[in-house]
């Protein structure tokens, strides 16, 4: 997740001063947008139950993406 405050960022201000639009480094533009799927992703799923950690090992295991 990208922290505000390791933004490399650029405004672009009007002639009063006012910030009307941002320059991003394309990485970080990346960046916020798979954090604002994940968010998305998370917000969706909110009510689903959740799944005790060992059960989620077991069948990882089970299935065969972990080893014994």
């Amino acid at each position: 997740m990208i922290e505000v405050q390791n933004f490399q960022a650029q405004f672009i201000t009007d002639e009063n001063g006012k910030k009307t639009a941002v320059i991003l480094p394309i990485e970080e533009f990346e960046e916020l947008l798979e954090d604002l799927e994940d968010l998305a992703v998370m917000a969706e799923r909110r009510e689903e139950p959740t799944i005790p950690f060992e059960e989620v090992m077991e069948r990882l295991k089970h299935d065969g993406f972990l080893a014994d």
